[in-house]
C-alpha cells in the first residue's frame, strides 16, 4: 500500500518532468497524510494539453452519498481496479499522475512498526499512477479527489511489505494520461512492479508517524 508520501522537488525540476507550470507546484512537503490535498497532474478538461490540480487524498466516488468514503479509499489495487465500482469508472475516464520524490513503508517488528523512506536511486523525481474523480454536493459544494494504484512489491520492497504504489516511467506518462484510451488490457502492463535496481530505501525515524511533523527530518536516516 501507500499510506505517506514526499514531495519536495522544486517547481522546475516538476515543471519539466511533467510538462506542467512551475508556478502551480506548492511548498516541499516531506510527510504527505491522507485527507490532504495533493499535487495532481492530469490531462485538461478543456483539452489544452496537461495541468497540475489539487486534489483531496481518498476518492470519493461521483455516486457516493457521503464525501467521508474517500477516508477509506486512498488506494486503489490494480487488480481489481478495472471492476471495483469505487474505482472502474475513474480507471476507465480520469486517470492522473502524482508526483513524489519517495515514500514510507511501515516493517512490523516485535517492539511495534519501524518506518522506512523509498526514492529513486538517483533521487529524481517520479510518478504514482493515479485515479481522480469529482463529487458534488447536494449544497454544491465541489470535492475533487484522488486515489494511488498499488501492486505487488518488488525485491526492494518485499523484505518490508508485501504491496507497493504503481510507479511509472517518464515514457509512459501520455498513456497513462490519454483520456480515450479505455482499453483495460492496454493498460494493463503498466502496472508491474518497477524494476528494483532503480530504487533504494532506509530506516527513518518514528517521528514520520505522526502528519504534523512535515520537515526534511522526516526524510533523514537513522542506523
Amino acid at each position: 500500500m501507500c499510506g505517506r508520501f514526499t514531495l519536495y522537488a522544486k517547481g522546475e525540476i516538476l515543471a519539466e518532468e511533467f510538462g506542467v507550470p512551475a508556478s502551480g507546484v506548492a511548498a516541499p512537503r516531506y510527510n504527505i497524510a491522507p485527507t490532504q490535498d495533493v499535487a495532481a497532474v492530469r490531462a485538461s478538461p478543456s483539452g489544452g494539453g496537461r495541468e497540475i490540480a489539487r486534489l483531496r487524498w481518498g476518492l470519493v466516488p461521483s455516486w457516493a452519498k457521503d464525501p467521508a468514503i474517500g477516508n477509506r479509499l486512498i488506494n486503489a489495487r490494480s487488480e481489481t481496479v478495472r471492476e471495483k465500482p469505487s474505482f472502474r469508472n475513474a480507471f476507465r475516464r480520469r486517470r492522473c499522475l502524482i508526483p513524489a520524490s519517495g515514500f514510507y513503508e511501515w516493517q512490523r517488528k516485535e517492539r511495534g512498526k519501524q518506518p522506512f523512506h523509498v526514492r529513486m536511486r538517483d533521487g529524481r523525481v517520479f510518478a504514482f499512477a493515479g485515479v481522480w474523480d469529482r463529487w458534488e454536493g447536494p449544497e454544491g459544494v465541489v470535492v475533487e479527489s484522488c486515489a494511488i494504484l498499488t501492486t505487488g512489491a518488488n525485491a526492494v520492497l518485499a523484505p518490508i511489505h508485501d504491496r507497493m504504489p504503481v510507479i511509472l516511467g517518464r515514457a509512459e506518462y501520455d498513456r497513462w494520461l490519454d483520456p480515450a484510451l479505455a482499453d483495460a488490457n492496454s493498460l494493463a502492463p503498466l502496472l508491474a512492479p518497477f524494476p528494483p535496481e532503480g530504487m533504494t530505501v532506509y530506516a527513518v525515524s518514528p517521528r514520520v508517524n505522526a502528519p504534523s511533523n512535515d520537515d526534511e527530518a522526516c526524510v533523514a536516516p537513522i542506523a
